[in-house]
């Protein structure tokens, strides 16, 4: 990470300075006040990026809920 760009610098280069962030997904950290202030962004997760698959399930959800697996399940396997 950069050194800390100071608070008197950051109004002329507010602009510059998130173009930068969003093309190079490298965060900037501001010095105000005595603080260090980090502007990044935003972790999107792993579901965030799901795609919907509207046509994934072919017939009613309903039936599924109803479905009975008790003839199927073996308990004598070791």
């Amino acid at each position: 990470m950069r050194t800390p760009i100071s608070d008197t610098k950051i109004g002329k280069e507010i602009y510059h300075l998130l173009e930068q962030v969003i093309e190079t997904h490298i965060p900037v950290e501001i010095e105000f006040k005595g603080h260090t202030v980090r502007i990044s962004l935003e972790d999107s997760g792993k579901l965030a990026r799901l795609e919907p698959h509207p046509d994934c399930l072919v017939g009613d959800p309903e039936d599924i809920v109803h479905l009975d697996w008790s003839g199927e399940v073996h308990h004598d396997i070791p």
